[in-house]
Formats: C-alpha cells, structure tokens, sequence
C-alpha cells in the first residue's frame, strides 16, 4: 500500500488516480493516515462483501432467535 501526503495528493493528483488503480493509497495529514483512495473495482468488491457479511449476520440472528 504506497503512501502520500495530503499535499502531493493535490498537486500530483493524476498520480494519485493512477497509482490507485493499481492499489490502495493511504492520504497523510500531518504524518497521520485519513483517508484511503481505492479503485472503483475494489471499493465494489469490498462493498459486495460487506453487504454479503452483513446479510449472513442477519440470518444467523434469525436462527438463533427461532430456536
């Protein structure tokens, strides 16, 4: 997972852009990490997951609460 500043972000943002499309980039703000910047693919596939999980969740509940 690569690493910019908040700074180089803004004025190298096409590097951002693309440098995400390949993998995930974590934005600093002083030293500290924010934000992270994904490629559309895989914010959908992370997002699949979690409704997925979530959707097991709620089934397991479901059980649990029948029996």
């Amino acid at each position: 997972m690569r690493t910019m500043s908040a700074r180089a972000a803004k004025n190298a943002f096409g590097l951002l852009i693309d440098t995400a499309r390949a993998e995930p980039v974590v934005i600093e703000k002083h030293g500290r990490g924010v934000v992270v910047v994904v490629a559309i693919e895989e914010y959908e596939r992370l997002a699949e997951h979690t409704l997925q999980f979530g959707k097991n969740l709620d089934s397991t509940k479901s059980e649990k609460q029948e029996n």
